[in-house]
């Protein structure tokens, strides 16, 4: 058994250049592989679900959703810990992500320190 097979990492999905990579930098900076993924489907095609330790997904988003992300890995009995991030946010919506497994809800602009302590926490799940 070669360590690669336990190596776990972020997926950042955002459709926002500039967040993926502020968010790709964070995590790094903190020494947390990351991966960015412009769609939900670029990370649905990557294969990558398996070593995802932690998925970071924008709400709103040319085609797939953050939500409609979330429920296809569900169906696909993929449980990845989820934190939602969104400029959009509104009550309901953040019900029905955390109702559906989500394990955080953020608005942008978000402290990086809660991000990172809800990341921490979802690896270590």
């Amino acid at each position: 058994m070669g360590t690669q097979a336990n190596t776990k990492m972020v997926a950042i999905v955002d459709d926002d250049d500039l967040m993926r990579g502020a968010l790709q930098g964070l995590l790094k900076a903190v020494g947390l592989p990351a991966q960015a993924f412009a769609s939900a489907e670029e990370f649905l095609k990557s294969g990558l679900q398996r070593e995802t330790a932690c998925l970071i997904a924008d709400i709103r988003m040319p085609g797939m959703s953050g939500l409609e992300l979330q429920a296809k890995l569900i169906a696909e009995h993929f449980s990845i810990p989820t934190i939602f991030i969104t400029a959009h946010g509104d009550a309901k919506m953040r019900m029905q992500a955390l109702r559906a497994g989500a394990t955080e809800f953020l608005t942008k602009p978000f402290d990086d320190e809660v991000l990172l302590e809800n990341v921490r926490a979802a690896m270590e799940s």
